[in-house]
């Protein structure tokens, strides 16, 4: 129920509860997912192969164990790229809470494959597991952030939408725990570790729905005035109610008689061009930047440095851990230093300890103490990503885009954003094979470039209005027209052409 003074004390626990509920069973699965695929490798490897000599009494060759297994790792992206394909129409739909909630239907299914995969003895239902997985994580990575964007207060928006990073971030250290041998990462327990996130979905099933929807889908898709103001008393508080519900009037009366956009009609909008442009390019350098990639090399570089096999999972954990603890302190950073500062900071210093991490491994065989800084770039490198694009790529989408095209910016976001992972994952071993010591360097070239964009291209969104942003953004949209033959409406987001001069 709805408090008719909610206090500003009462409000933020309100979104701070909502924030965990929709996290827990949203970004959260993202990470936790990719993170519980490291620890049954080996055991999953020897289940396909003993299905084959089962099924068809063949003995599959080591590369085609490992193709099947790059299959069921790999799929996971494909999964996330329908889920980011369908999370625009579902938002429409049935709205930015509802939509999460029906999610879960693809993560209990999946989890329910995965647990009884064994018994039927099939890998085939562990990769659609994985794909429906994915399809769940797709979504979540969409909605979550336009939730919480929508959701809170102007002066709270950054931290909130951030907090998906910190999810994120918080589900790998969760999976690289769970998925140690001595709770499920062991041989006869990889079956529950796979099925173990349907634990994260029923808490969000049984939490989310005491919480409200989003006020700006309530008032602009719904026009439901009195459940946009009580949604706002509970998130905001009443101090803020009125200066929050006249931003979003002021937005609904700007899209009033406009249906929502369809991606393909953002490519053709001239009015959005730079910020579709934006959202491409960040949302792209999130996952080609190296960060999963970094992982990957892990293993090799604390074995270097001399720290023991059965050591090692532990020590992995910390990796985890650094990219959380980073989220964590970018979240407190980012109302205060901008989104801007906080993005291309982050690249630049990824691409300088790239530039290090590609040294030390060139000379590992000759100093001695080498294998030790590629283990301290490896820290750094988490770090730089958690401090900057881990978070404030999710951000962005929400606060450039008015609510008609919000779902399909979303869209096409998400969409980038598997499709590179996806190719990143593909590639990356070509890379370590062809390059070696040098597969860092496309990374960090990268990392230096995306510096450069943001640097360049990207205004500051903090504490700005759409009305704001849209109006800079129109400078580049618009840019060498004369003004006095464009009259923008810059709050729309759409560009109007007057008929008298």
């Amino acid at each position: 129920m709805s408090s008719p003074a909610a206090t500003p004390k009462s409000s933020v626990l309100t979104l701070v509860l909502m924030v965990a509920s929709a996290s827990i069973g949203g970004t959260l699965q993202y990470g936790y997912n990719l993170a519980i695929m490291n620890a049954p490798t080996t055991f999953i490897q020897k289940f396909v192969n003993e299905t084959f000599l089962e099924r068809w009494d063949i003995q599959l060759e080591d590369y085609q164990v490992t193709l099947v297994w790059t299959i069921i790792v790999a799929i996971f992206s494909l999964g996330g790229f329908a889920g980011a394909l369908i999370a625009g129409p579902m938002t429409i739909r049935y709205g930015r809470k509802k939509c999460l909630l029906l999610n879960n239907i693809f993560l209990m299914s999946g989890a329910l494959l995965a647990v009884t995969s064994r018994a039927a003895k099939s890998f085939e239902m562990i990769i659609i597991s994985r794909v429906l997985v994915g399809i769940n994580a797709g979504i979540s990575m969409n909605v979550q952030p336009m939730y919480f964007g929508e959701s809170a207060p102007k002066h709270l928006r950054g931290a909130v939408s951030l907090s998906s990073a910190v999810f994120t971030a918080f589900g790998v250290v969760l999976g690289q725990v769970v998925g140690l041998r001595e709770i499920l990462g062991s041989e006869p327990c990889w079956q529950y570790l796979l099925a173990s996130n349907a634990i994260p979905g029923f808490i969000q099933l049984l939490t989310l729905p005491w919480f409200p929807e989003s006020p700006r889908y309530l008032l602009i898709d719904r026009g439901d005035k009195e459940a946009c103001i009580n949604a706002l008393r509970r998130l905001a508080g009443c101090e803020a109610l009125s200066s929050e519900l006249e931003e979003i009037q002021q937005e609904q009366a700007e899209t009033k008689g406009m249906r929502p956009r369809q991606p393909w009609e953002l490519f053709t909008d001239r009015s959005v061009r730079w910020q579709l442009i934006s959202v491409m390019i960040i949302s792209s350098a999130m996952q080609l930047c190296g960060n999963d990639s970094i992982y990957f090399y892990a293993s090799y570089v604390f074995k270097e440095a001399g720290i023991s096999a059965d050591k090692i999972q532990y020590i992995t954990i910390g990796t985890g851990t650094c990219e959380f603890t980073a989220c964590i302190m970018c979240n407190l950073l980012i109302e205060r230093k901008g989104r801007r500062f906080m993005l291309m900071g982050g690249y630049i210093l990824m691409t300088i300890w790239a530039v290090v991490f590609t040294i030390a491994l060139s000379f590992e065989q000759h100093v001695s103490w080498m294998p030790y800084l590629s283990m301290a770039c490896i820290f750094t490198y988490i770090l730089s990503f958690g401090m900057g694009p881990a978070g404030v790529t999710g951000v962005l989408p929400t606060e450039i885009f008015n609510q008609t095209a919000r779902p399909a910016a979303y869209m096409i976001a998400g969409s980038m954003m598997w499709l590179n992972l996806f190719i990143t994952g593909m590639i990356f071993p070509f890379l370590v094979s062809g390059l070696s010591e040098y597969c860092f360097v496309p990374f960090a070239a990268i990392c230096l470039f995306s510096a450069l964009y943001v640097g360049l291209f990207l205004p500051e969104t903090k504490g700005k209005s759409l009305s704001a942003i849209t109006s800079e953004f129109h400078k580049l949209n618009f840019k060498g027209q004369d003004e006095k033959q464009t009259k923008a409406q810059y709050q729309l987001g759409e560009v109007c052409h007057s008929t008298a001069l």
